[in-house]
């Protein structure tokens, strides 16, 4: 085996309870539903998106795979397939740096599903090369930050957007 294919990690990554599978063109539906629903979307980056909107991210997400070696995952719950929700790590637009982002059904809210899907995306970055990674939420998102602590992110700045205090936590490795 040539040397250089060892190194290439699989892109697929399953914890004790999720499969995460790299978007793909298969994953529209669900996440235009996902990003369309303002329960999940509505704090988010740019808020919630049009079906068109969702349509361009995931063709920029698929792009960014084969460019990165890293990105975004569409969330399933082993034991049925179902659709959770979305995990990975995206180049933010305003230049802070590669972040961690999730966004599961408020459903999946009290289970550890989105610790757990952040902390293999993180763990996926940081074995990927990736020294540093932050998460950004706003100060009113309490279970958002909630996940960054508990998977070992911490605090590292705060500025503001759209009048909302958002707080930047890191990850060094």
């Amino acid at each position: 085996m040539h040397h250089a294919a060892r190194l290439v990690m699989s892109r697929v990554v399953r914890t004790k309870r999720l499969t995460l599978l790299p978007v793909g063109k298969e994953n529209l539906p669900d996440l235009v539903r996902l990003k369309s629903d303002p329960a999940v979307f509505e704090t988010m980056l740019h808020g919630v998106r049009s079906p068109e909107r969702a349509a361009e991210e995931l063709a920029d997400d698929i792009d960014f795979w084969e460019v990165r070696g890293y990105g975004t995952w569409a969330v399933h719950r082993t034991d049925d397939g179902e659709f959770l929700g979305m995990a990975g790590l995206m180049e933010r637009p305003d230049g802070r740096g590669v972040a961690l982002r999730y966004a599961l059904w408020p459903e999946c809210r009290g289970q550890g599903y989105a610790r757990e899907a952040a902390r293999a995306a993180l763990d996926f970055g940081h074995a990927a090369g990736l020294s540093r990674i932050i998460g950004i939420a706003r100060e009113s998102n309490a279970s958002s930050r909630a996940v960054m602590s508990d998977i070992g992110m911490r605090a590292s700045g705060e500025f503001t957007n759209l009048g909302h205090r958002m707080l930047v936590f890191e990850s060094l490795r």
